[in-house]
């Protein structure tokens, strides 16, 4: 018996390790899971607002995400690039909300959420996209401490500019309209808000909040020296660190980077 048991070892001695399977998170919210560029998705709500995490298949330790609160999916090479390097990418739709109060609550509770339920990082990169610059720099301004560094690309940084067209920029007349409604603004109280990002920078500064900047030469819809220059010059006399890159007769779009090497890895560097 022994002999045999030498020479035809059971089936269970023979067989190799199961794989390990593939990470699907828990359904807290009634996700829908799906899959983005090779990537699971979830789907979810939040304080009322449709919400999306997509999940790296190797998360780097303590779980760092890159965070958007607008235009999902677009020009998305540097999300595709750091969720292959194991960051998670995080979206919430505000949409029409052009960076006011309202829309930063929303994203406060987005944010409690998934650092608990995902147990995501408690700092993040906040990504913002033209008009999704506003949710970007207004919510490091109210919440330091939760940013580990920011993204911003051809980013609105005051609302004058855009949408109100108060420069050089077009503007855009129902943009207006909806944005002064969600501020509580009458036109001529807006023409002297100081509650756009170009107004509230110390906050960034003081907590050494590193930002890149990528922007059209270009740009005839957020100009760019009404916008980002003047961050630019406001945070460097701060104190604050940023880096520009210009696409010198690059217009509003395309956004990003042909090669997101840059963007990702200043992101990785403050992820880690």
């Amino acid at each position: 018996m022994l002999f045999l048991a030498l020479a035809f070892p059971s089936h269970a001695q023979e067989a190799a390790p199961p794989a390990p399977a593939p990470l699907t998170l828990p359904a807290t919210h009634g996700e829908t899971v799906s899959s983005w560029n090779g990537y699971e998705q979830l789907k979810f709500v939040v304080d009322g607002r449709a919400c999306i995490l997509v999940v790296p298949k190797s998360p780097l330790p303590g779980n760092p995400w890159i965070w958007r609160p607008e235009f999902f999916g677009a020009f998305p090479q540097a999300d595709i690039a750091l969720l292959g390097k194991g960051v998670y990418v995080a979206y919430i739709d505000v949409q029409n909300m052009y960076g006011a109060p309202v829309g930063l609550d929303h994203m406060d509770k987005f944010y409690d959420d998934v650092t608990s339920t995902y147990q995501l990082s408690k700092k993040t990169v906040l990504e913002g996209f033209s008009r999704g610059g506003l949710f970007a720099y207004n919510w490091a301004a109210r919440h330091p401490d939760r940013v580990s560094c920011m993204y911003v690309d051809a980013p609105v940084c005051d609302i004058k500019s855009w949408p109100g067209g108060k420069g050089k920029g077009r503007g855009s007349r129902s943009d207006w309209g909806r944005c002064l409604k969600v501020y509580g603004l009458t036109e001529e109280q807006a023409l002297t808000f100081t509650g756009n990002p170009i107004d509230n920078l110390k906050p960034l500064a003081d907590a050494h909040i590193d930002i890149l900047s990528v922007c059209g030469g270009a740009d005839t819809t957020v100009p760019l020296e009404e916008n980002t220059a003047i961050v630019e010059e406001r945070y460097k006399k701060l104190g604050g660190t940023i880096t520009v890159i210009v696409k010198p007769h690059a217009n509003h779009h395309p956004h990003s980077l042909t090669d997101p090497t840059p963007i990702v890895d200043f992101a990785l560097a403050h992820c880690k």
